[in-house]
C-alpha cells in the first residue's frame, strides 16, 4: 500500500472548503463516519507544492511517470500567438529540438489543422492562462521527458484523431490537470511500447473511448508498458477508464461515474491494480470487464487480471471481478515505487475530484534559474 507523503503546502487554486496537510496511510476500507464535506476536511493532495515556483513541477509526478522532467533545464519559450503555426506559436515551440519550458502569454483557442508533434524535453505549461486546443491533438512520437499541464482539449475531428496520442516508444511522460472531451477517436491513447507514464488530476467528459493502453494483441512488445492514473474524474464517459492490453497499470483515487459500458477493462495479459477508487454506477452496474484475446506469440487466448483494494462501489455498482485464476503473475506498485499520495475513497474525496481536476484557474508561478546538472 502507498505511504502518504509528508506535509503539503496550501495551494492557491484550492477551494477554501478544503485544507491539505498530513494524513496517515489509509486502511483498506473507507471510514464510514466520513460523510459530507466540511471546513475541517484535511486531504493530503499529491504534489501540493508545485505551484510555488514554475519549475518545481518537474519530476514531481507520482507513479510510473515520476522521472519526467520536461524542459527543466531549458529556457522559457513564451507563446504569444494563438495561430496554428508561425513565430510565437505553440507548434513552433513543440517542434524545436532543444529543451524548453513553454508558457503562455495569451488565453484563447488554438485551432490545430494537423497533429501537434511534441519533441523531447518539453514542458507545455498552461498555468496562468486558459488555453483550449481543438481540431486535432498532441502526438508524442519516439520522445521522452514531456510534461503537459493545465490545458483544455476539446472537439478533435477526423479519423484516428485522439486528444493525446503517445506512440511509439515514448517514455517519461506526465499529463497533469488537463480537461479532455469530445474527440473523434480516443482522448488518450498509449501504445507501441510507450511506458513510464502518469496521468493525474485530469477531467474527462462527453466522450466514448476514453483511455486506451495497448493497441492490439499483435504488439507483444507492449508488455513493457507501465502506466499510473490517479486523482482523475471520469465524468459520464462511456468506456475505457482505461482499457488495457499487456501493460501494468496502477489506478488510485480516481472517481468514475455513470459509465456507459464498463469502467475498467482488462484484456490480454494486462495487470491492473485498482486501489481506493470510487466507482459510482449509472444504468450500467458492473465496473470491471474482461476480454479474451490471443497474443501474437501465444497459442491460446488470455484475458487480464484486476486486483481491487479498498475501492468504493456506489449506486448499486458491483466490481464484477473474475474469480478464477487467469494464469498471469500480478504486479504490486511497491515493486516499482515506494510511496504515493492516497486517501480513503470518501465523499470528501469525491468533492475534491469534482473541483480540483482538469484545467485550473491558477496563477502562473514565478520562474527561478535552474542550473543544468
Amino acid at each position: 500500500m502507498g505511504n502518504a507523503h509528508g506535509h503539503r503546502k496550501h495551494r492557491n487554486n484550492v477551494p477554501p472548503l478544503y485544507k491539505f496537510g498530513n494524513t496517515h496511510p489509509p486502511s483498506n476500507q473507507p471510514n464510514k463516519n466520513e460523510g459530507s464535506s466540511n471546513s475541517n476536511t484535511v486531504m493530503n493532495f499529491p504534489y501540493g507544492h508545485v505551484d510555488n515556483t514554475l519549475r518545481s513541477l518537474a519530476a514531481q509526478a507520482e507513479g510510473f511517470g515520476r522521472f519526467a522532467i520536461g524542459g527543466l533545464h531549458g529556457p522559457l519559450y513564451h507563446v504569444t500567438s494563438l495561430l496554428d503555426d508561425g513565430p510565437g506559436s505553440l507548434r513552433d515551440a513543440c517542434r524545436r529540438k532543444e529543451p524548453l519550458w513553454i508558457v503562455f502569454e495569451v488565453s484563447g483557442t488554438i485551432h490545430l489543422s494537423s497533429y501537434l508533434s511534441v519533441s523531447s524535453y518539453k514542458t507545455i505549461d498552461g498555468r496562468g492562462q486558459r488555453i483550449k486546443l481543438t481540431g486535432k491533438g498532441f502526438r508524442l512520437k519516439e520522445c521522452e521527458h514531456v510534461i503537459i499541464c493545465n490545458l483544455e482539449l476539446e472537439g478533435g475531428r477526423g479519423p484516428d484523431v485522439d486528444a493525446i496520442q503517445i506512440k511509439p516508444n515514448s517514455k517519461h511522460i506526465w499529463i497533469d490537470r488537463c480537461t479532455l472531451s469530445d474527440f473523434e477517436d480516443g482522448l488518450i491513447d498509449i501504445t507501441r511500447g510507450s511506458t513510464d507514464i502518469t496521468i493525474s488530476r485530469c477531467h474527462f467528459y462527453q466522450h466514448d473511448k476514453t483511455i486506451l493502453i495497448g493497441s492490439d494483441p499483435s504488439h507483444v512488445d507492449d508488455r513493457c508498458m507501465k502506466i499510473t492514473i490517479h486523482h482523475c474524474f471520469f465524468n459520464g464517459t462511456r468506456q475505457r477508464h482505461p482499457r488495457v492490453r499487456f501493460a501494468k497499470v496502477h489506478l488510485y483515487n480516481n472517481y468514475t461515474r455513470n459509465w456507459g459500458i464498463y469502467a475498467v477493462c482488462a484484456s490480454v495479459e494486462s495487470q491492473i491494480f485498482s486501489q481506493h477508487n470510487i466507482y459510482e454506477a449509472g444504468q450500467k452496474k458492473v465496473a470491471f470487464k474482461y476480454l479474451t484475446e490471443k497474443a501474437a506469440d501465444k497459442e491460446a487466448g488470455a484475458t487480464g487480471h484486476i486486483i481491487s483494494e479498498g475501492d468504493l462501489f456506489l449506486n448499486g455498482a458491483t466490481a464484477g471481478l473474475m474469480t478464477e485464476d487467469v494464469g498471469c503473475k500480478m504486479f504490486h506498485p511497491t515493486e516499482h515505487y515506494l510511496s504515493w499520495t492516497i486517501e480513503p475513497p470518501t465523499d470528501d474525496l469525491k468533492q475534491v475530484l469534482h473541483r480540483c481536476t482538469g484545467w485550473q484557474s491558477v496563477a502562473k508561478p514565478d520562474d527561478q534559474t535552474v542550473c543544468a546538472e
